[in-house]
């Protein structure tokens, strides 16, 4: 792994991307996550699934320290990416960041033009060449699947695409920094059945060349896109395993329950 040290690569597992172990973050006194133990396999798409409030949002962002800005919020346990916990105090939270890159349910693109808002990242980690941007921006849009679609627009604002199109843009924002992970949180709750069918169609093409966590309400986005899928409830990871036996032969009734429709 880039940037972060790592341990020897005799004690790491490469086919685990990230794991965490005994994992509780608190809000003041309110336990959001309670002692979750799970791994994220590499090159794969792991759906975080559950009733709201039950915690998986809290845990994604726990995956890249996004909840260390969160006044009151404590996070105890660890987090393993490529076997170095992330919270270890001479870990750079903005390292982490850069690594695993974040979506947000809203699409957030920046008051700039879609070329900028691409090459944002990159600016920040000092890349100031205007060809090597113009190539990693075209790479990150091309990876989107949005370059056709604003190759000759890139000077326009990024606020003059349509919703979806801004949600990949936020995407392609992401993935210009070469992110090793990507987490989506329900990152096409917004959007219209054509413009969440391409984000759908995005995350299995991705996954292929980066590992990918992703919240979700609907079970039946869970079942296309993912290949293991954990359920949480109440702030405990209730159940996790491949994603067509999460859905047709749970172990856990909770589990059942909520799939058949029973609450949630």
């Amino acid at each position: 792994m880039s940037g972060l040290q790592s341990v020897s690569e005799l004690e790491v597992d490469s086919s685990i991307k990230m794991q965490a172990k005994d994992l509780s973050v608190r809000y003041g006194v309110n336990e959001a996550v309670a002692h979750v133990t799970l791994t994220v396999p590499t090159h794969g798409v792991l759906a975080l699934i559950g009733p709201s409030g039950c915690g998986k949002s809290t845990f994604l962002r726990a995956l890249n320290r996004m909840n260390d800005m969160v006044d009151g919020a404590r996070t105890t346990g660890s987090v393993a990416l490529d076997g170095q916990n992330i919270y270890d105090p001479e870990v750079d939270p903005v390292l982490v960041r850069r690594q695993v890159g974040m979506v947000f349910q809203k699409s957030n693109p920046f008051p700039k033009s879609i070329f900028e808002n691409v090459a944002f990242g990159l600016r920040i980690a000092g890349l100031s060449d205007r060809h090597r941007l113009a190539a990693s921006v075209e790479r990150a849009l091309r990876q989107a699947a949005l370059w056709e679609e604003v190759k000759d627009r890139l000077e326009e604002s990024g606020l003059s695409l349509s919703g979806g199109q801004q949600q990949r843009l936020c995407i392609a924002r992401a993935l210009a920094v070469e992110p090793d992970v990507l987490l989506m949180d329900e990152p096409a709750s917004a959007l219209d059945p054509i413009a969440t069918a391409k984000i759908e169609d995005l995350v299995s093409e991705l996954r292929t060349e980066l590992t990918i966590v992703i919240v979700t309400h609907n079970m039946q986005q869970a079942a296309r896109v993912s290949q293991r899928t954990a359920f949480f409830y109440m702030g405990r990871l209730v159940e996790v395993g491949d994603t067509s036996t999460i859905f047709t032969r749970p172990q856990e009734q909770e589990t059942e329950d909520y799939i058949t429709g029973r609450f949630g």
